[in-house]
Formats: structure tokens, sequence, C-alpha cells
């Protein structure tokens, strides 16, 4: 069954949401807010709705207990290089690097009015890392960003998609930078610019816009703010990780944007409102669906990336565990996700970690975001989405559905459907 989602009334969808609910619950599973192989929204992309996912076992190999997760010791740099390319020549078809990021610029630009062009000198680009457990410059055991998929996108990006380095700002502007990450990357590209929050040591020191994103509800406390890097920048990536999440269910790319604003660092500071899912199911304003819909957040991204290096239940924390599931069967992930949809990657990315941690916190409807992001143009909360309240409203922001099941993984693209996420795999030889 396929839904179109410009001939659904909203009340439907409501009881469409609860309906599949309760096929969740019946089936032992996370309950998710929509349904498997049930494709809705508007899928984007070269390659409509399609997900990237590029697996390199060995790439890591840690094993607890035995020093930290991000030393040389446990990480292939060659395999990380490995997973940047072969994700983005799977996801846009093309067989060499430096085609595909020409074919990933001009799609943006054509896509936004721009003209067909690939990067072009003068223009930036800016890619948000992870680096939300970090308190100094030190670093600790806790998982952020993985240096060595960092540096392979740096690599690629400069080397392959013919980005000066100076164009390229690498952030975080709500936390710390931390040295492994920074040493690592700064000592191959030193012209890039590396903004964190407090801007010592070699970081820059992000700066932030007043009232830039005035969200599309009264939003209690939330920063408004937003970094002048993604303002500025003509181009971004959004590099996520594959993590849990207390409160949320997952952090992924559109949780990932919560530290481009303008929030204190001290979490405890840290105001949450409206991004919590109604426990029950119930559709409600979601905080994640305005930054996927902000002009300068996830309209202005170009690629999309899941870092699933390591992957963790939790959002704190070193890595919680190797993953059964297959192909990784008792291994670390060693994997990166990569798209042009915003929401489907996210789907992807829910469908993994409630797979492999269906008790994981918080997990019951945690793609209600997703849900009103696909149908964006008429949610079902009835929101009016427009988080510059411009009068601009949002289109839907890509398609959802769920997998079939965690053996298989298909999607609607995968199964001969001509809408929905296609996942493409592909796997580096041992």
């Amino acid at each position: 069954m396929k839904f179109n989602a410009k001939k659904i009334a909203i009340s439907s969808l409501a009881s469409l949401i609860c309906s599949f609910g309760a096929i969740n619950a019946q089936q032992s599973e996370p309950r998710m807010a929509w349904g498997k192989n049930n494709p809705v929204g508007e899928a984007r992309g070269i390659h409509p709705g399609r997900v990237a996912w590029a697996h390199a076992p060995g790439a890591a190999t840690w094993e607890k207990g035995d020093g930290r997760w991000y030393e040389e010791r446990w990480n292939d740099q060659e395999a990380a290089d490995w997973l940047v390319e072969n994700a983005i020549t799977a996801l846009t078809g093309e067989k060499k690097p430096s085609k595909a990021w020409k074919a990933l610029f001009a799609d943006f630009n054509s896509r936004n009015g721009r003209g067909k062009h690939g990067y072009r000198k003068g223009e930036k680009i800016a890619i948000k890392a992870n680096m939300n457990n970090t308190f100094v410059y030190e670093d600790n055991e806790q998982l952020n960003a993985s240096p060595h998929v960092t540096l392979a996108l740096l690599r690629s990006l400069v080397n392959e998609g013919g980005v000066p380095q100076e164009a390229i700002t690498l952030f975080d502007a709500s936390r710390f930078m931390t040295n492994a990450l920074f040493k690592k990357c700064h000592d191959e590209f030193p012209d890039i610019i590396y903004m964190d929050n407090e801007g010592g040591e070699g970081r820059t020191k992000a700066t932030y816009t007043e009232n830039a994103i005035p969200y599309s509800v009264d939003n209690g406390r939330l920063a408004t703010g937003l970094a002048n890097c993604v303002i500025d920048a003509d181009y971004l990536i959004n590099m996520c990780l594959l993590k849990g999440h207390g409160g949320q269910g997952v952090t992924l790319c559109a949780k990932n944007w919560y530290g481009a604003t303008n929030i204190d660092r001290n979490f405890r500071k840290n105001q949450h409102n409206n991004f919590n899912q109604d426990r029950g199911g119930k559709p409600r304003y979601m905080t994640f669906t305005d930054y996927m819909a902000h002009k300068d957040l996830g309209a202005k991204t170009m690629l999309f990336l899941i870092d699933g290096l390591y992957g963790s239940k939790d959002v704190n924390g070193a890595p919680s565990g190797k993953w059964q599931m297959e192909p990784f069967n008792n291994s670390w992930p060693c994997s990166l996700f990569a798209s042009q949809d915003g929401v489907a990657i996210d789907a992807v990315g829910i469908d993994f970690l409630a797979s492999e941690f269906p008790t994981m916190a918080d997990v019951d409807y945690c793609d209600m975001y997703l849900v009103e992001a696909a149908l964006a143009d008429q949610p079902v909360s009835g929101t009016v989405y427009d988080p510059e309240r411009d009068g601009t409203t949002a289109p839907s922001l890509g398609v959802l559905e769920h997998w079939n099941n965690k053996k298989d993984k298909q999607y609607s693209r995968n199964l001969g459907k001509d809408t929905g996420i296609e996942l493409i795999y592909v796997s580096r030889p041992k």
C-alpha cells in the first residue's frame, strides 16, 4: 500500500500513526509512528531517496577496557578513506570520487536555482561534526566524531572535490574540538578553519547571529541564535553519529543541528524545549523538523552523513559494545551512511539503532520528527512549519518509511517500487 501525502487527510494520517504503533507493539518491536515499506513524502537526490551504506569490516577494532576507541592502533585510516570514497560514489552512481563531488555540487545548485554548476572558487562550505560529549580540549573516552572518518572526509573534499582548505570550516559551535580530532586533521590540513565554542589552542571561536531561528511556534527558552559559519556558508555537510539518546530516542542528522545554535556549552544550562516526541505517539510540533526546514540548516545541506564507525546504544560514555546483527556479527559497525535526503538517512539510522538496541531509552515513536518532516507541507500535528517566520512555509523535506526487517533491510525502491527509500550497500573485501 502506498500513501500519497497530498491526498490523505490529517485525521486519517493520525489514525494511521496509531495503527502502525499498535502493529509494532504486537511484534514486540519498538513502536514507530510510521510503518514498514509505506513511503510518504517527496524523495530527494540524484537518485531520489537513495541512502548509500559503505561497510569496511575491520576499520575499527577497539577492545573495550584496553585504551580508548579513537587510538591509532584500533583504527585503519585507509579503511576510513575507503568508506568516504565508496559512500559518495555509491550515492551518486559515479565511478570516481572527483566526479561524485562534482555531481553533488551540481545537483544541489540546480535544485536551488543556482544553475547546474559544480563548486566555484570563493564559495564556502561548513561541516557540522558531533562533539557533544566534550568538556575541555583534553580527550575523553566518550564517543564523538571519529578523527579517522573526519580526516577521510576532508581528504576527499580537498583532494577530490577541489575545495580549497581555506574555504572549509569544520565546526561544532556548542562544544570543544578535542585534541585527537583537531591534531589529526590540522596536521594534514592546517588552512582549514577549525571552529568550536571556546576558540583556544588553534581553534577559531564561533560567533552567532541572534534570532536567526525564531522557530515556527513559541519554543520557550530554546536558543534562537545560529553560528555565523552556517549563515555565511554556500553549502553544508551534516556529519552526525549513529547513537541513541535519552529523551529523544536517537541523535542523528536532525539533532546534530542543535550544536549550530548559540546554546550554553554547559549542558545543565541548556533548554530542551519540544525535543521529545509524545510518549503515546500523538502528533505534535517537533523542533528537529524546524532545523531540517531552516534555510541556513537543512535547506543548505548538500550531503548528509552518519558516522557509524562504532555506533552506540547510549548518547554518553564510550561505545556501548559490538553489534550483533548481520553483517556485523559481533564486531563494530565500521560503516558510513550518505544521502542527499535528510529524512531518508535518519529513517535508515533509526532502523539500524532500533533493531540492534530495541530496549534503547525512549525509542518508541522516535521517528515522529520524520513524519512531520516528510509531511512538512501538511503535517499531522497541524503545525505551520516556518522556522524563519518569514511567511515561507516548508515543503516536504524528504521521504520516510521503515525497512521490512533487520535481516533483509529492504525499502520500497529495493523491492522494485518507484517511490520511497533505496538502501545501496557496498562492502570492502577483508
